[in-house]
Protein backbone atom coordinates (compact mmCIF):
# COMPACT_ATOMS: atom_id res chain seq x y z
CA UNK A 1 0.00 0.00 0.00
CA UNK A 2 2.21 3.01 1.07
CA UNK A 3 4.77 1.69 -1.74
CA UNK A 4 2.26 3.51 -4.28
CA UNK A 5 2.55 7.15 -2.38
CA UNK A 6 5.28 9.74 -2.61
CA UNK A 7 5.26 11.96 -0.43
CA UNK A 8 6.26 15.44 -0.69
CA UNK A 9 7.11 17.98 2.78
CA UNK A 10 6.63 21.78 2.07
CA UNK A 11 9.22 23.63 3.02
CA UNK A 12 7.10 26.83 3.75
CA UNK A 13 7.79 30.15 2.70
CA UNK A 14 10.35 32.79 4.00
CA UNK A 15 9.46 31.66 8.26
CA UNK A 16 9.01 35.47 8.84
CA UNK A 17 7.45 34.42 11.80
CA UNK A 18 10.33 32.63 13.51
CA UNK A 19 12.72 35.11 12.66
CA UNK A 20 15.41 35.89 13.48
CA UNK A 21 16.12 32.25 13.50
CA UNK A 22 14.83 31.93 9.73
CA UNK A 23 17.50 35.02 8.79
CA UNK A 24 19.54 32.25 7.24
CA UNK A 25 18.16 28.77 7.17
CA UNK A 26 14.57 27.57 5.65
CA UNK A 27 12.09 27.09 8.32
CA UNK A 28 12.39 23.15 7.67
CA UNK A 29 16.05 23.58 8.64
CA UNK A 30 15.75 25.02 12.38
CA UNK A 31 17.32 23.11 14.64
CA UNK A 32 14.96 21.06 17.08
CA UNK A 33 15.45 19.27 20.34
CA UNK A 34 19.43 19.97 20.57
CA UNK A 35 20.15 17.48 18.12
CA UNK A 36 17.37 17.47 15.14
CA UNK A 37 15.99 19.74 12.43
CA UNK A 38 12.30 20.39 11.90
CA UNK A 39 12.49 18.81 8.77
CA UNK A 40 13.36 15.33 10.25
CA UNK A 41 9.89 15.33 11.96
CA UNK A 42 7.75 14.33 8.54
CA UNK A 43 10.49 12.57 7.07
CA UNK A 44 10.98 10.38 10.45
CA UNK A 45 7.05 10.00 10.42
CA UNK A 46 7.34 8.86 6.37
CA UNK A 47 10.16 6.61 6.64
CA UNK A 48 8.57 4.75 9.95
CA UNK A 49 5.07 4.56 7.71
CA UNK A 50 6.53 2.78 5.27
CA UNK A 51 6.85 5.88 3.12
CA UNK A 52 10.25 5.96 1.68
CA UNK A 53 10.03 7.95 -1.45
CA UNK A 54 10.05 11.87 0.05
CA UNK A 55 10.33 15.51 -1.72
CA UNK A 56 11.09 18.41 0.45
CA UNK A 57 10.34 21.75 -1.46
CA UNK A 58 11.85 24.75 -0.78
CA UNK A 59 12.81 28.13 -1.67
CA UNK A 60 14.38 30.36 0.71
CA UNK A 61 17.93 29.92 2.09
CA UNK A 62 17.85 26.15 1.40
CA UNK A 63 21.43 25.65 2.03
CA UNK A 64 22.05 24.32 5.46
CA UNK A 65 18.72 22.50 4.65
CA UNK A 66 20.52 21.02 1.07
CA UNK A 67 23.74 20.06 3.49
CA UNK A 68 21.72 18.24 5.81
CA UNK A 69 19.49 16.38 3.62
CA UNK A 70 22.27 15.38 2.11
CA UNK A 71 24.32 14.37 4.68
CA UNK A 72 21.97 11.96 6.55
CA UNK A 73 19.20 10.11 4.16
CA UNK A 74 21.22 7.66 2.54
CA UNK A 75 19.58 4.46 1.28
CA UNK A 76 21.07 1.33 -0.28
CA UNK A 77 22.41 1.06 -4.33
CA UNK A 78 19.61 -1.03 -5.23
CA UNK A 79 17.15 0.61 -3.10
CA UNK A 80 14.38 2.76 -4.70
CA UNK A 81 14.42 5.19 -1.80
CA UNK A 82 15.02 8.60 -1.58
CA UNK A 83 14.99 12.00 0.22
CA UNK A 84 15.09 15.16 -2.26
CA UNK A 85 15.48 18.37 -2.40
CA UNK A 86 12.99 20.40 -4.77
CA UNK A 87 14.05 23.96 -5.03
CA UNK A 88 11.75 26.61 -6.65
CA UNK A 89 13.15 27.02 -10.28
CA UNK A 90 12.65 28.62 -13.15
CA UNK A 91 11.18 27.04 -16.20
CA UNK A 92 9.63 27.71 -19.65
CA UNK A 93 5.97 27.15 -17.91
CA UNK A 94 7.16 29.09 -14.83
CA UNK A 95 9.19 32.08 -14.45
CA UNK A 96 8.50 32.79 -10.99
CA UNK A 97 8.66 31.59 -6.99
CA UNK A 98 6.48 29.24 -5.22
CA UNK A 99 3.14 31.23 -5.07
CA UNK A 100 1.73 29.08 -2.17
CA UNK A 101 1.47 25.74 -1.01
CA UNK A 102 -0.69 24.45 -4.15
CA UNK A 103 1.67 26.14 -6.22
CA UNK A 104 4.38 24.76 -5.12
CA UNK A 105 3.32 21.34 -5.81
CA UNK A 106 1.74 22.62 -8.95
CA UNK A 107 5.12 23.60 -10.30
CA UNK A 108 6.88 20.43 -9.11
CA UNK A 109 4.31 17.72 -10.93
CA UNK A 110 6.73 17.70 -13.60
CA UNK A 111 9.21 16.10 -11.19
CA UNK A 112 7.02 13.40 -9.81
CA UNK A 113 5.92 12.03 -13.28
CA UNK A 114 8.77 9.99 -13.85
CA UNK A 115 7.67 7.86 -10.59
CA UNK A 116 4.90 4.96 -10.28
CA UNK A 117 2.43 5.98 -8.06
CA UNK A 118 -1.70 6.25 -6.80
CA UNK A 119 -1.34 8.64 -3.88
CA UNK A 120 0.43 11.45 -2.55
CA UNK A 121 1.12 12.70 0.76
CA UNK A 122 1.41 16.48 1.48
CA UNK A 123 2.96 17.53 4.74
CA UNK A 124 4.29 20.50 6.54
CA UNK A 125 7.93 21.45 7.31
CA UNK A 126 7.32 23.02 10.36
CA UNK A 127 4.99 20.38 12.74
CA UNK A 128 5.80 18.63 15.86
CA UNK A 129 4.19 14.80 16.08
CA UNK A 130 4.43 11.41 15.67
CA UNK A 131 1.76 9.75 13.36
CA UNK A 132 1.57 6.35 11.37
CA UNK A 133 0.24 7.54 8.15
CA UNK A 134 0.13 3.50 7.10
CA UNK A 135 -2.93 4.01 9.10
CA UNK A 136 -4.57 7.28 7.25
CA UNK A 137 -4.08 5.67 3.83
CA UNK A 138 -5.46 2.43 4.71
CA UNK A 139 -8.82 4.41 5.56
CA UNK A 140 -8.43 6.80 2.81
CA UNK A 141 -8.38 3.70 0.60
CA UNK A 142 -11.03 1.52 2.50
CA UNK A 143 -13.44 4.67 2.18
CA UNK A 144 -12.97 5.31 -1.18
CA UNK A 145 -11.98 8.50 -0.53
CA UNK A 146 -10.52 10.96 -3.31
CA UNK A 147 -8.74 13.54 -0.56
CA UNK A 148 -7.69 12.92 3.01
CA UNK A 149 -7.29 15.77 4.96
CA UNK A 150 -5.73 14.86 8.52
CA UNK A 151 -7.59 16.66 11.45
CA UNK A 152 -7.28 17.18 15.74
CA UNK A 153 -10.16 18.31 17.60
CA UNK A 154 -9.67 21.94 19.05
CA UNK A 155 -11.55 23.73 21.71
CA UNK A 156 -13.08 27.07 21.44
CA UNK A 157 -10.04 29.60 22.03
CA UNK A 158 -8.06 27.52 19.37
CA UNK A 159 -10.82 27.88 16.69
CA UNK A 160 -9.97 31.36 15.36
CA UNK A 161 -6.34 29.63 14.60
CA UNK A 162 -7.08 27.39 11.99
CA UNK A 163 -9.42 25.95 9.21
CA UNK A 164 -12.10 24.23 10.74
CA UNK A 165 -13.62 21.66 9.17
CA UNK A 166 -17.65 19.43 9.84
CA UNK A 167 -18.19 16.33 8.63
CA UNK A 168 -20.77 14.02 8.79
CA UNK A 169 -21.76 10.62 10.19
CA UNK A 170 -18.92 8.64 7.56
CA UNK A 171 -16.36 11.49 8.52
CA UNK A 172 -16.99 12.68 5.32
CA UNK A 173 -16.38 16.32 5.08
CA UNK A 174 -19.39 18.66 4.21
CA UNK A 175 -18.16 21.72 4.98
CA UNK A 176 -15.38 24.01 5.88
CA UNK A 177 -14.76 27.57 7.02
CA UNK A 178 -10.99 29.41 7.57
CA UNK A 179 -10.22 30.54 10.31
CA UNK A 180 -13.40 32.01 11.89
CA UNK A 181 -13.45 34.43 14.71
CA UNK A 182 -17.25 34.22 16.14
CA UNK A 183 -20.10 32.58 15.67
CA UNK A 184 -18.99 28.92 15.03
CA UNK A 185 -20.64 27.06 17.58
CA UNK A 186 -22.65 25.10 14.95
CA UNK A 187 -19.66 23.95 13.70
CA UNK A 188 -18.70 21.20 16.13
CA UNK A 189 -18.26 17.72 14.91
CA UNK A 190 -18.70 14.05 16.41
CA UNK A 191 -15.31 13.40 18.26
CA UNK A 192 -14.68 10.52 21.28
CA UNK A 193 -15.55 11.35 24.65
CA UNK A 194 -12.10 11.86 26.12
CA UNK A 195 -12.61 15.14 23.31
CA UNK A 196 -15.46 15.67 24.13
CA UNK A 197 -14.79 15.83 27.87
CA UNK A 198 -11.82 18.16 27.13
CA UNK A 199 -14.10 20.76 25.20
CA UNK A 200 -12.05 19.56 22.07
CA UNK A 201 -14.91 19.45 19.56
CA UNK A 202 -14.03 21.28 17.08
CA UNK A 203 -11.78 20.05 13.75
CA UNK A 204 -9.10 21.94 12.61
CA UNK A 205 -6.73 20.96 9.60
CA UNK A 206 -3.58 19.73 10.61
CA UNK A 207 -2.39 20.73 6.96
CA UNK A 208 -1.83 17.06 6.26
CA UNK A 209 -3.51 15.97 3.15
CA UNK A 210 -3.94 12.54 0.72
CA UNK A 211 -4.78 12.87 -3.00
CA UNK A 212 -5.51 10.54 -5.35
CA UNK A 213 -2.85 11.14 -8.11
CA UNK A 214 -5.12 11.67 -11.04
CA UNK A 215 -7.67 14.13 -8.79
CA UNK A 216 -4.62 16.04 -7.64
CA UNK A 217 -2.69 16.57 -11.09
CA UNK A 218 -6.42 18.03 -12.94
CA UNK A 219 -7.14 20.03 -9.54
CA UNK A 220 -3.89 21.83 -10.19
CA UNK A 221 -3.59 21.59 -13.87
CA UNK A 222 -7.17 23.21 -14.09
CA UNK A 223 -7.11 26.44 -11.97
CA UNK A 224 -4.52 28.83 -10.78
CA UNK A 225 -5.61 28.65 -7.36
CA UNK A 226 -2.08 29.09 -4.85
CA UNK A 227 -3.17 27.60 -1.87
CA UNK A 228 -4.59 24.08 -0.56
CA UNK A 229 -6.06 25.31 2.79
CA UNK A 230 -7.61 28.58 1.55
CA UNK A 231 -8.80 27.60 -2.41
CA UNK A 232 -7.86 23.84 -3.20
CA UNK A 233 -9.39 22.00 -0.30
CA UNK A 234 -12.42 24.35 0.23
CA UNK A 235 -13.56 24.24 -3.50
CA UNK A 236 -13.13 19.80 -3.60
CA UNK A 237 -15.48 19.40 -0.99
CA UNK A 238 -18.72 19.28 -2.55
CA UNK A 239 -17.63 17.45 -5.98
CA UNK A 240 -15.46 14.94 -4.38
CA UNK A 241 -15.40 12.31 -1.46
CA UNK A 242 -13.35 14.52 1.34
CA UNK A 243 -12.61 12.56 4.23
CA UNK A 244 -11.50 13.56 7.82
CA UNK A 245 -8.78 11.53 9.34
CA UNK A 246 -9.22 12.55 13.24
CA UNK A 247 -5.79 12.19 15.19
CA UNK A 248 -6.06 13.14 18.84
CA UNK A 249 -2.22 12.51 19.53
CA UNK A 250 0.47 15.47 20.06
CA UNK A 251 0.34 17.81 17.38
CA UNK A 252 1.83 21.55 17.26
CA UNK A 253 2.55 24.15 14.35
CA UNK A 254 5.74 25.35 15.12
CA UNK A 255 5.07 28.79 13.37
CA UNK A 256 6.18 31.53 15.97
CA UNK A 257 8.85 31.89 18.40
CA UNK A 258 6.63 31.31 21.55
CA UNK A 259 5.32 28.26 19.83
CA UNK A 260 9.03 27.17 18.72
CA UNK A 261 9.91 27.87 22.33
CA UNK A 262 7.28 25.90 24.27
CA UNK A 263 7.82 23.38 22.53
CA UNK A 264 10.99 22.59 22.53
CA UNK A 265 11.16 23.13 26.68
CA UNK A 266 8.30 20.95 26.38
CA UNK A 267 10.67 17.79 25.83
CA UNK A 268 12.53 18.51 29.16
CA UNK A 269 9.22 17.45 31.27
CA UNK A 270 8.89 14.28 32.99
CA UNK A 271 6.34 12.90 30.74
CA UNK A 272 6.42 14.89 27.39
CA UNK A 273 3.65 15.24 25.34
CA UNK A 274 6.08 14.39 22.17
CA UNK A 275 8.26 11.09 23.07
CA UNK A 276 11.83 11.33 22.11
CA UNK A 277 12.11 7.75 23.62
CA UNK A 278 9.51 6.28 21.53
CA UNK A 279 10.57 2.93 19.36
CA UNK A 280 9.91 5.19 16.52
CA UNK A 281 12.18 7.66 16.81
CA UNK A 282 13.70 10.52 14.97
CA UNK A 283 15.96 10.07 12.35
CA UNK A 284 18.70 12.53 11.72
CA UNK A 285 22.75 13.24 10.71
CA UNK A 286 24.77 10.93 12.51
CA UNK A 287 27.16 12.85 13.64
CA UNK A 288 30.85 11.28 15.29
CA UNK A 289 30.63 13.28 18.76
CA UNK A 290 32.46 12.53 22.02
CA UNK A 291 30.27 12.20 24.82
CA UNK A 292 29.04 15.10 27.35
CA UNK A 293 31.62 16.19 29.92
CA UNK A 294 30.26 17.74 32.78
CA UNK A 295 32.22 19.32 36.01
CA UNK A 296 29.68 20.27 39.28
CA UNK A 297 27.09 21.04 37.73
CA UNK A 298 23.43 20.87 39.37
CA UNK A 299 20.50 20.06 36.28
CA UNK A 300 17.08 19.97 37.31
CA UNK A 301 14.42 18.77 34.22
CA UNK A 302 16.98 19.44 31.40
CA UNK A 303 17.97 17.97 28.23
CA UNK A 304 21.70 17.52 27.02
CA UNK A 305 22.98 16.70 23.74
CA UNK A 306 26.47 14.71 23.03
CA UNK A 307 29.51 16.69 22.48
CA UNK A 308 29.26 19.03 25.58
CA UNK A 309 31.86 20.77 27.61
CA UNK A 310 29.70 22.06 31.02
CA UNK A 311 31.31 23.47 33.82
CA UNK A 312 27.89 25.52 34.89
CA UNK A 313 26.45 26.03 38.25
CA UNK A 314 23.09 25.29 37.76
CA UNK A 315 20.74 24.25 33.93
CA UNK A 316 17.36 24.51 35.12
CA UNK A 317 14.41 23.23 32.54
CA UNK A 318 16.89 23.91 29.83
CA UNK A 319 17.58 22.22 26.15
CA UNK A 320 21.31 22.14 25.64
CA UNK A 321 22.50 21.09 21.77
CA UNK A 322 25.58 19.71 20.52
CA UNK A 323 28.79 21.06 21.10
CA UNK A 324 27.81 23.21 23.98
CA UNK A 325 30.88 24.68 25.96
CA UNK A 326 29.43 26.37 29.07
CA UNK A 327 31.54 28.04 31.68
CA UNK A 328 32.02 27.65 35.65
CA UNK A 329 29.47 29.40 37.77
CA UNK A 330 26.77 30.21 35.10
CA UNK A 331 22.96 29.67 35.83
CA UNK A 332 21.14 28.73 32.91
CA UNK A 333 17.12 28.66 33.34
CA UNK A 334 14.46 27.90 30.47
CA UNK A 335 16.56 28.08 27.80
CA UNK A 336 17.19 26.39 24.17
CA UNK A 337 21.02 26.82 23.53
CA UNK A 338 21.55 25.06 20.43
CA UNK A 339 24.89 24.49 20.19
CA UNK A 340 27.64 24.82 17.50
CA UNK A 341 28.39 23.43 14.15
CA UNK A 342 32.28 22.59 15.24
CA UNK A 343 34.68 23.26 18.00
CA UNK A 344 37.20 25.71 18.73
CA UNK A 345 40.86 24.51 18.48
CA UNK A 346 42.80 25.48 21.56
CA UNK A 347 45.10 27.67 19.62
CA UNK A 348 42.42 29.61 18.66
CA UNK A 349 40.27 29.72 22.34
CA UNK A 350 44.12 30.58 23.29
CA UNK A 351 44.37 33.40 20.76
CA UNK A 352 40.49 35.09 22.14
CA UNK A 353 41.86 34.99 25.42
CA UNK A 354 44.98 36.99 24.71
CA UNK A 355 42.86 39.38 22.60
CA UNK A 356 40.03 39.63 25.13
CA UNK A 357 37.40 38.46 23.11
CA UNK A 358 34.93 35.98 23.88
CA UNK A 359 35.32 31.93 22.67
CA UNK A 360 32.40 29.86 21.20
CA UNK A 361 29.89 29.06 24.05
CA UNK A 362 28.60 30.85 27.21
CA UNK A 363 31.42 32.22 29.23
CA UNK A 364 32.03 32.06 33.47
CA UNK A 365 29.68 33.78 36.08
CA UNK A 366 26.18 34.30 33.05
CA UNK A 367 22.90 34.34 34.17
CA UNK A 368 20.91 33.54 31.17
CA UNK A 369 16.68 32.84 31.84
CA UNK A 370 14.21 32.25 28.94
CA UNK A 371 16.45 32.49 25.77
CA UNK A 372 16.68 30.60 22.75
CA UNK A 373 20.88 30.66 22.02
CA UNK A 374 21.01 30.11 17.97
CA UNK A 375 23.85 28.42 16.81
CA UNK A 376 27.99 29.40 16.71
CA UNK A 377 27.31 32.08 19.01
CA UNK A 378 30.42 34.05 21.60
CA UNK A 379 28.71 34.75 24.77
CA UNK A 380 31.26 36.44 27.20
CA UNK A 381 32.13 36.28 30.90
CA UNK A 382 29.92 38.08 33.41
CA UNK A 383 27.01 38.34 30.87
CA UNK A 384 23.18 38.90 31.94
CA UNK A 385 20.40 37.79 29.74
CA UNK A 386 16.58 38.11 30.36
CA UNK A 387 17.13 37.44 34.34
CA UNK A 388 15.48 41.14 35.24
CA UNK A 389 11.96 41.25 34.55
CA UNK A 390 10.38 41.26 30.96
CA UNK A 391 11.73 43.06 28.38
CA UNK A 392 9.52 44.90 25.26
CA UNK A 393 9.81 43.32 22.00
CA UNK A 394 12.50 44.98 19.70
CA UNK A 395 15.00 43.52 17.08
CA UNK A 396 18.22 44.65 17.65
CA UNK A 397 21.99 43.97 15.45
CA UNK A 398 22.87 40.74 18.31
CA UNK A 399 19.15 39.63 19.44
CA UNK A 400 15.75 39.81 19.41
CA UNK A 401 13.12 40.01 21.60
CA UNK A 402 9.69 38.35 20.73
CA UNK A 403 7.20 38.17 23.82
CA UNK A 404 9.53 38.21 26.23
CA UNK A 405 11.93 35.40 24.76
CA UNK A 406 15.40 36.44 23.95
CA UNK A 407 16.65 35.45 20.84
CA UNK A 408 20.67 35.26 20.48
CA UNK A 409 20.96 35.34 16.67
CA UNK A 410 23.31 32.98 14.78
CA UNK A 411 27.02 33.66 15.06
CA UNK A 412 26.43 36.93 17.35
CA UNK A 413 28.83 38.35 19.80
CA UNK A 414 28.14 39.18 23.09
CA UNK A 415 31.26 40.90 25.05
CA UNK A 416 32.23 40.39 28.36
CA UNK A 417 29.84 42.32 30.79
CA UNK A 418 26.96 42.93 28.45
CA UNK A 419 23.20 43.36 29.89
CA UNK A 420 20.09 42.43 28.09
Amino acid sequence: MTSKVISIVLGGGQGSRLAPLTLTRSKPAVPIAGKYRLVDIPISNCLHSGIDRIFVLTQFNSASLNKHIKNTYHFGTFSTAFVDILAAEQTPTSAGWFQGTADAVRQSLHHLAVHEFDYVLILSGDQLYQMDFAEMMQQHIDKGADISIATIPVDAADVPGFGILKTDSESMITSFIEKPKSNFESWASEVSDEMKQQGRVYLASMGIYIFNRKLLYDLLESNDYPDFGKEIIPQSIEGHKVLSYQYEGYWTDIGTIPSFFEANLGLTDDIPKFNLFDKNYIYTRARMLPPTKVSSTRFEKSIIADGCIINAKIIKHSLIGIRTRIGFNTEIESCYVMGSDNYQTLEEIDEARKNHLPIMGIGDNCCIKNAIIDKNTYIGDNVTINCAGTLPDGDYPTYTVVDGIVIIKKRAVIPSGTVI
